[in-house]
């Protein structure tokens, strides 16, 4: 009876442990599963338990909540809105004054359509003049630029007129704000003129302006407002009306543009988001980025369709100042640019026919690499600031060593693990 029992006990003994390496079994089958996702790995040896973080592709956020995620990215949508401005109004001033200095040169035998046959001249006046060569007249543009904006300021204060338009903006608020726009035109017009002259003309035959130099020479213009102020320069009142006409066209087409390519790409992102099954949540980063791009889908749009328009207004305004520009013909010499027109019908006839239609897109190669640049400069910022973005939302994952226990000395190739409570919590807290 007594031997009966106690094997009875043994047996029993033996099937506890069964069920012991079976539940040992389980669990580690179980957590191996777990891994499967993960680069982690089962351990052969103490070694093993130093991990390389830089090989763990399983980041976790930063972030305490989703909300600092999407203010991080509204704040770097920001950033690329900025360096779009930047680029737009500093960076791009070079192809600016090559872009003037061709389309008033009548007399240039080199039109530069393409921007290939401009390189070698960049060159030259780089070694002739020197680097600040292209960066001439920076400060007057960016003075009446000012000006034109201070101007729509002043006005939209003491007028109920509104200085921006939305999609509630009513026919009537929007005919006001039209009129705005035409008042800041012709307000800027000689100090435009004036700025002109100081882009194109050459720094080696003609003295560097001063700062203010620009409000000096516009107010001379303004107050010549209907008699000319020397030889054959127009009166300001003959300038008003096509810097008018072409300022509100290029507006009003800026407008239109950039609301369709808007609409697209917003429809091209609900279209992908649909196939996709998702729909993301940081609205206002990407309307941002949406809107970058869209003004300067509307600006590229914008200035190719008027560049025959701007270089007949260019002309009428720089005639009779007595400029000397730089030959960009070949980059070494200077011209002094000498008209005789009467006015902007009679600038396009004698344009048309000594030098033809390709006369009114002199200079069009240096719009190109403008663009080309404008469209680099916002692609590198906005890699360069998702590079920054993914640093600042990503840290390596937890150690793993708190899910192992060695129990005893063992050798070297292997290692035995068991259960611990502290595992099976953190194992239960990772998982959650």
């Amino acid at each position: 009876m007594y031997n009966h029992q106690m094997a009875g006990l043994e047996d029993y003994g033996r099937y506890l442990e069964d069920e012991d390496e079976l539940d040992n079994a389980r669990f580690l089958s179980a957590y191996k599963s777990t891994l499967d996702d993960a680069p982690y790995q089962f351990i052969n040896s103490e070694r093993d338990l130093t991990l390389p973080l830089q090989k763990h592709k399983n980041v976790q956020p930063l972030y305490e909540s989703p909300d600092d995620e999407i203010s991080l990215r509204k704040y770097l949508g920001a950033s690329v809105n900025l360096i779009s401005l930047i680029t737009e109004n500093l960076l791009c001033h070079p192809f600016l004054v090559l872009r003037r200095q061709c389309q008033v040169h009548h007399a240039a035998r080199r039109y530069h359509v393409v921007p290939i046959t401009l390189l070698p001249v960049i060159v030259h006046l780089h070694q002739r003049q020197g680097v600040t060569t292209l960066w001439k007249g920076i400060g007057s543009v960016l003075l009446v630029r000012g000006m034109t904006l201070a101007v729509e300021d002043v006005i939209s204060k003491f007028t109920p007129w509104p200085k921006e338009i939305n999609a509630k903006t009513t026919v009537k608020q929007f005919g006001q704000h039209l009129l705005l726009k035409c008042i800041s035109i012709a307000a800027v017009v000689p100090f435009y003129s004036a700025s002109l002259v100081e882009t194109v003309q050459s720094d080696i035959a003609s003295e560097k302006p001063g700062i203010f130099d620009v409000f000096r020479e516009g107010a001379s213009r303004l107050l010549s407002w209907s008699v000319p102020q020397k030889g054959r320069m127009l009166p300001v009142w003959a300038l008003v009306g096509p810097s008018i006409s072409l300022g509100l066209s290029k507006y009003v087409c800026q407008l239109f543009v950039r609301g369709i390519s808007t609409r697209i790409m917003c429809r091209r992102v609900t279209f992908y988001e649909e196939r996709r099954g998702a729909r993301t949540r940081d609205f206002a980063a990407q309307s941002q980025v949406i809107e970058v791009y869209s003004t300067m889908i509307s600006l590229m749009a914008t200035e190719m369709i008027f560049y025959p328009f701007e270089t007949i207004l260019h002309r009428i305004q720089l005639q009779g100042t007595r400029t000397i520009i730089d030959n960009l013909d070949s980059g070494y010499s200077v011209v002094p640019i000498l008209t005789s027109y009467e006015g902007v019908v009679d600038c396009y006839r004698q344009t048309l026919a000594s030098e033809g239609v390709s006369g009114l897109y002199k200079g069009f190669g240096a719009m190109m690499l403008q663009f080309a640049a404008h469209v680099a400069v916002i692609k590198l910022g906005k890699w360069f600031i998702t590079q920054i973005s993914e640093l600042m939302s990503s840290k390596p994952p937890a150690k793993v060593v708190e899910f192992y226990k060695l129990e005893g000395k063992t050798p070297v190739g292997s290692a035995t693990m068991s259960r611990s409570i502290s595992g099976i919590s953190s194992l239960s807290e990772e998982i959650s």
